[in-house]
């Protein structure tokens, strides 16, 4: 606990330092957000806006990733998840951005790269770790359960959605910011709980996410002066992914993490329903955050009830597993 209490400190501080330095260079730079012309009118006056901010909270990760790596080397494969994912994020953002093609990376460029990063992660895991891919049964009482063969499969496809419910998070400000820090106070309190040869390594990376994000909140909230774009949105959720493999609670993350399950669920029910009704919808607008802004609801309090929802969910992940 002592650990992770520093590397909260040592994430906040760091993260918080970098905001007045990283923001103006990034505007010199003239690396800004390109706002959807079909969102919310409001969001217009977002343009230009500082983006690849999420090199401000993942510098603070770094730095605790370095100080504590030789005492917990079992954060190995959460840092390489994490910071891959990043760089993919990183690559995106940079041909959207700076080199002006908006699409950024192909759709099938980008899931490419993050299902090589991804078996890499499942080989760290098992092969170089010695982890097994058992889940804790939620409110069995410390039971698991060996999913065989499918334990793979299913790795996948968990890895590769949390990071796209993730993504698709990072719409308002400061919401994938307050979301992911809620679920990473949720890791720090499993890994206390749960113990185990990796719960350290977890707790300590969880607490320079927690402290990072707090400290680029600081930042991010409204009116936001930096995103984090596509680097720090999918850096998230590698290290989301991961932390859960790594506590063997998978199945406590459509929970936890609802929030990310919700506004994937939400855009494939309004692709599909719209493809199926030839242009109907069924939300205002997908994903659903900006469906709750045409309803009326302010960023601020879309950021605050998405939050508190997740910190709910939390609540009842952790009486799960005590």
């Amino acid at each position: 606990m002592k650990d992770t209490l520093i590397a909260i400190i040592i994430s906040f501080a760091v993260s918080a330092a970098l905001g007045p330095f990283v923001i103006p260079m990034l505007l010199r730079l003239k690396i800004g957000q390109t706002v959807r012309k079909d969102g919310p009118e409001t969001h217009l006056a977002k343009n230009g806006t500082p983006t690849i901010g999420g090199l401000i909270f993942l510098a603070g990760i770094a730095v605790v990733s370095v100080v504590f790596w030789k005492k917990y080397p079992e954060m190995t494969p959460l840092i390489f998840l994490t910071f891959c994912f990043g760089i993919i994020g990183f690559i995106d953002d940079f041909i959207k951005v700076v080199l002006k093609r908006s699409k950024g990376l192909a759709a099938w460029q980008k899931f490419s790269l993050q299902f090589i990063v991804t078996a890499a992660f499942a080989w760290f895991l098992v092969k170089y770790e010695g982890l097994n891919l058992d889940m804790i049964i939620p409110f069995g009482g410390g039971k698991t359960i060996d999913p065989a063969y499918l334990g793979l499969p299913l790795l996948f496809f968990v890895v590769l959605g949390t990071d796209t419910g993730s993504n698709f998070t990072d719409g308002l400000d400061g919401l994938a910011s307050s979301v992911t820090a809620a679920i990473a106070l949720f890791f720090m309190v499993a890994a206390s709980v749960l113990g185990g040869a990796h719960a350290e390594a977890v707790s300590v990376i969880s607490g320079a996410v927690f402290g990072g994000l707090l400290g680029f909140l600081l930042f991010n909230a409204y009116k936001a002066k930096v995103f984090m774009g596509d680097t720090g949105a999918l850096a998230l959720g590698g290290y989301v992914a991961a932390a859960a493999y790594m506590m063997h609670v998978q199945l406590l993350l459509p929970i936890v993490a609802i929030i990310y399950v919700i506004e994937v669920v939400s855009v494939m029910m309004q692709v599909s329903y719209f493809k199926l009704t030839h242009g109907k919808r069924i939300f205002k607008m997908a994903p659903i955050h900006h469906h709750f802004e045409k309803c009326g609801w302010s960023e601020t309090q879309v950021m605050t009830r998405f939050t508190v929802v997740t910190i709910i969910a939390a609540a009842i992940c952790i009486l799960a597993i005590l």
